[in-house]
Formats: C-alpha cells, structure tokens, sequence
C-alpha cells in the first residue's frame, strides 16, 4: 500500500472514530465510578500480564506462551471496552495496535535476552512507532480529552518503564526490576483514568448523573 492510500485510509478511520457511538434506545445510563474502575482493572491486568511474561521469557519457563495467549486476550478486552462509544471498527483497530504493541515487545526481549542488537534496536523502533499509532488512534476519537502530545508521553513513558523491567531483569537487579513495576503500575492507573474521564466527559448522557 502507498502513502497516500495509508492516509486516506488513516483519515477515514479518524473520521470514524469522531463520530460518537449511537447507543440503543434501551441503553441504561452507566456508573461512571464503575466505568473508572473497571478501566483501571483493564489497565491494571495489562502491566501485570505483561511483567509476568517479561519474567516467563527471560527465565525460559514453559508457562511463556499460555502467558502470551493471555496477555493478547487482554488487548481484545481493551479494544471491547471501547467499542459501546467509538463502534466495531474503533473497538478492533484498537484492538489490533495493542496486539502488535505486545508481539513487538516479545520480539525485542527475545532479541535482547539473545544479546542481537540489531533486532533489539529493529524492535524498538516498531514499538514506539505503535506506540505513536495507538495514540493517534486515541486522540484522534477524542482530541479535546486525549490531546495528542499527552498521549504520546503516557505511551513513550509505559515503554520506558516496561523496558526498564527487562533491562533490570536480564542484569538481574531485582531491586530495580521491582521499582520499575512499581513505577508501571502508578503510570498505567494515570492514563487508564486519562481514558476513562475522558470518555465520561464526551458522553455525559451515557451516564448516570453524581
């Protein structure tokens, strides 16, 4: 595909995605603190799934690729809980950047743990541009709540620390490697409250009134 069929191809999914949801006329209005929360589990199972496949790959266990299986399944859920707003197609892009932000992350810890640079830095490179494209994505949906810059600091910030668990991981420092879940974690709750407010104050009538 050439680059300008890549962007009308982009323009039309922006498009799309700024067009709300249409809710059912039976739609009850939901709990925005519910929807706080369970976007925050959504996030939250995100970084542990994945340190629990950092820790799986670097040590070669066996339970690796049902971890993999697991984590992807997480991505699905993601892209679904966006689906109510945003519709099919939003829910699945979604979807489908989050599944490559993970199949690029076990690439580059394969690579790492192999000590091959160049397919460590190649990896790399994927996995911020991904990082760019899943915020793209977001803002694009909602650009007055997800502001693009802001988007793509909470991704760059995730890979970062996601990179510094592997790092500490492989020199075996698991002083580090336990600060840097730490980290992770309180990063991911920021932007999964990002998301979930953002997506309350778009579609106030979606929701029950405090």
């Amino acid at each position: 595909m050439n680059r300008k069929a890549t962007a009308i191809g982009w323009i039309g999914l922006i498009v799309l995605l700024a067009l709300p949801a249409i809710a059912g006329p039976t739609a009850a209005p939901m709990d925005p603190a519910a929807f706080h929360d369970d976007m925050r589990t959504l996030w939250k199972d995100h970084v542990a799934w994945t340190r629990l496949y950092i820790v799986n790959a670097l040590a070669g266990l066996p339970s690796k690729d049902a971890t993999a299986q697991r984590l992807l399944q997480n991505q699905t859920d993601i892209g679904n809980a966006v689906r109510p707003f945003y519709g099919d197609a939003a829910g699945e892009k979604l979807a489908a950047l989050l599944k490559d932000h993970i199949l690029t992350a076990a690439a580059l810890i394969d690579a790492a743990k192999a000590g091959n640079s160049t397919k460590k830095e190649e990896a790399s490179k994927r996995w911020y541009v991904n990082a760019d494209e899943i915020a793209a994505l977001l803002s694009g949906a909602n650009p007055k709540n997800w502001p693009r810059a802001e988007m793509e600091g909470m991704m760059h910030e995730h890979l970062d620390l996601t990179t510094a668990q592997v790092v500490a991981g492989l020199k075996k420092d698991w002083t580090a490697d336990i600060a840097a879940y730490d980290e992770v974690q309180g990063q991911i709750l920021k932007m999964a409250d990002m998301l979930s407010a953002g997506i309350v104050q778009q579609f106030p009538s979606r929701f029950k009134s405090s």
